[in-house]
């Protein structure tokens, strides 16, 4: 398996190319690269199985890549910095690590980059089967709510979130205007297009285009910060952080 690693600092290059051939001794480092021009050059030129990219680099973000050539080499990127894991996850992505990189945490990478790889059954083809049980779903498109005497229609790419609030559920629009809606947090699952809407915890689903910024708040949970932004804070419980990396990477 051939591997590049665009990273600016020698330290973590070397570092990186360490835990990669500990891990898997028959991997191939093709080349170490230090900025986005020269990332950019070297991928025109060249192909690999699999990019190991930090975001800040010596000359701009490594998004900016991106927007300089089509990859399709599936890439891992790793960061100081949890602001951008929304934003890499938009990319051609199989996971997001954090530094200092942690060995077992690379390890996972590495294992979900094979499953990637081969011709199974990917983990979100088997979500995404869970939630559609193998049927075309004809979902919900518009919602009917309430605000005093006022009842409207809202389209589903309208909505921002879903919260639910006592024994209350209330619908917020783009807009950040808030509506009581007549259904049961649990019965909206059913009634989503889970490509476009997640169940964060018990009281939040949410659409995808809503999703300001992900931060971790742990090793296993993270902070969703939504726009229109909630009064209260948005934390993806543990049991549910998996699947919601895999949701982003759809």
């Amino acid at each position: 398996m051939k591997v590049l690693i665009v990273e600016d600092e020698k330290f973590a290059q070397q570092r990186m190319t360490e835990l990669l051939l500990d891990l898997e001794p028959g991997i191939q480092i093709a080349a170490a690269i230090d900025s986005v021009e020269n990332s950019v050059k070297w991928l025109s030129e060249n192909e690999v199985d699999l990019i190991l990219m930090d975001i800040h680099l010596s000359d701009d973000i490594s998004f900016s890549i991106f927007e300089q050539l089509e990859i399709k080499t599936p890439v891992i990127f790793t960061t100081a910095y949890d602001k951008y894991a929304l934003r890499a996850f938009k990319v051609h992505s199989i996971d997001y690590l954090l530094k200092p990189i942690d060995k077992e945490e690379l390890r996972s990478s590495l294992q979900k980059f094979h499953r990637f790889k081969t011709p199974k059954r990917s983990d979100v083809q088997n979500i995404r089967d869970a939630m559609d049980s193998g049927k075309e779903h004809n979902y919900q498109r518009r919602f009917i709510v309430k605000k005093g005497d006022t009842i409207a229609s809202i389209k589903a790419e309208e909505i921002a979130y879903f919260e639910g609030e006592d024994r209350y559920v209330y619908l917020v629009n783009k807009n950040g205007n808030k509506f009581f809606i007549n259904h049961k947090l649990s019965d909206l699952e059913s009634l989503l297009d889970p490509d476009m809407f997640f169940k964060f915890n018990r009281s939040f689903i949410g659409h995808f285009d809503s999703i300001d910024s992900i931060m971790s708040v742990s090793r296993s949970r993270v902070k969703v910060n939504l726009n229109p932004s909630p009064k209260r804070d948005i934390i993806v419980s543990t049991e549910r952080t998996r699947e919601f990396k895999v949701w982003l990477n759809r």
